[in-house]
């Protein structure tokens, strides 16, 4: 291989760099001297993927869970969409997790009542089930200009932008059954 001038220079030029950046050092053992000390928070703890609820974009996020308890929520650096970056909301995502006064039991008021009370999950969806079978029942239209129609507009159905769409789907046929006409998907996409 014949060198040029431009060839001894490029060479010249890679070699000089390479030097310099390997005189300032790649060593990792004050990383790895951090990672493993007893201040890093999330040294001992399980970290799983998941994806933001807030909205339809879907970013990865990754929960660090130490004794039952989530300690820590980042962007997932290896998801497509975010690629570790998280907007204000899924930045603050922890505080669904830990939040004194988020409700954790269900509270029921009776109509016309003015006291909250503790109930448990079976009485909620029981009631729940009672009232969408009400309200159909007592706005059910089956007849429209000596057309049957079966439905009712007492009751509507709006969709998150959460959902896939599978559950879209779901969600979409469980309505219909229900004889529900008026339903709405909310995506922020």
């Amino acid at each position: 291989m014949e060198i040029s001038r431009r060839n001894f220079l490029q060479l010249s030029s890679l070699s000089l760099a390479g030097a310099t950046l390997t005189s300032f050092g790649f060593d990792l053992k004050k990383a790895q001297a951090y990672a493993d000390s007893p201040e890093l928070r999330i040294r001992q703890a399980k970290e799983s993927t998941t994806i933001c609820p807030y909205c339809g974009v879907g970013c990865g996020q990754i929960v660090s869970v130490e004794n039952g308890k989530v300690i820590n929520i980042e962007g997932d650096p290896d998801h497509p969409i975010n690629q570790g970056a998280l907007c204000s909301k899924g930045s603050a995502l922890y505080q669904i997790a830990n939040n004194d006064q988020r409700l954790t039991k269900v509270l029921y008021r009776a109509p016309g009542g003015d006291a909250w009370q503790e109930k448990d999950w079976d009485f909620a969806i029981e009631r729940i089930a009672h009232n969408i079978k009400l309200t159909r029942d007592t706005n059910w239209i089956e007849n429209e200009k000596d057309i049957p129609v079966n439905r009712t507009e007492a009751i509507a159905n709006l969709g998150g932008a959460a959902l896939d769409n599978e559950e879209c789907y779901l969600l979409s046929k469980a309505m219909r059954g229900l004889g529900i006409v008026f339903m709405e998907h909310q995506a922020r996409i």
